[in-house]
């Protein structure tokens, strides 16, 4: 076996681990939109919950519990915000994992590229060296009188 040969499986395992880590980034990407988009639909949500319509009046205790609500919905809308940010912080964690694993892929395939290219040249230097045997002999038996 030959050390571009001995490589091979460590490059199917390299790039099943790059294929896992993109599985996980898609993930974490579907997480953040998702995400995302509830947060949208809470601040619009949020925002269309005004105070009172124009001309109309509010008692005390439906102000007091508009101004609860609407506290309530500032609380969600925080605590989603920072959903947002955790989720969009462990897509980068996975996009760097990625970037990683994409180049310890590389790094190994070109390693193997290499080894085959030196292979390759030693073949050849092998093949030329035989022939070049074959026709020191064939010299040899000639000057000898000799036919090859």
């Amino acid at each position: 076996m030959t050390r571009s040969e001995r490589l091979d499986p460590l490059i199917r395992v390299a790039q099943q681990r790059q294929d896992a880590v993109a599985k996980q980034l898609a993930e974490r990407e579907k997480t953040v939109n998702e995400q995302q988009q509830r947060l949208d639909l809470l601040k619009d949500y949020a925002d269309s919950f005004t105070l009172s319509p124009a001309g109309s009046t509010l008692s005390p205790a439906m102000l007091a519990n508009h101004v609860a609500f609407r506290g309530k919905l500032d609380v969600a809308v925080k605590q989603q915000t920072q959903a947002v940010d955790t989720s969009v912080q462990h897509r980068e964690i996975e996009r760097t994992r990625l970037m990683l694993a994409s180049r310890n892929s590389k790094v190994l395939e070109q390693l193997a590229a290499s080894y085959r290219a030196d292979e390759l040249y030693e073949a050849g230097r092998r093949e030329q060296r035989e022939l070049d045997d074959i026709g020191a002999r064939r010299v040899r038996a000639a000057q000898e009188g000799g036919t090859p």
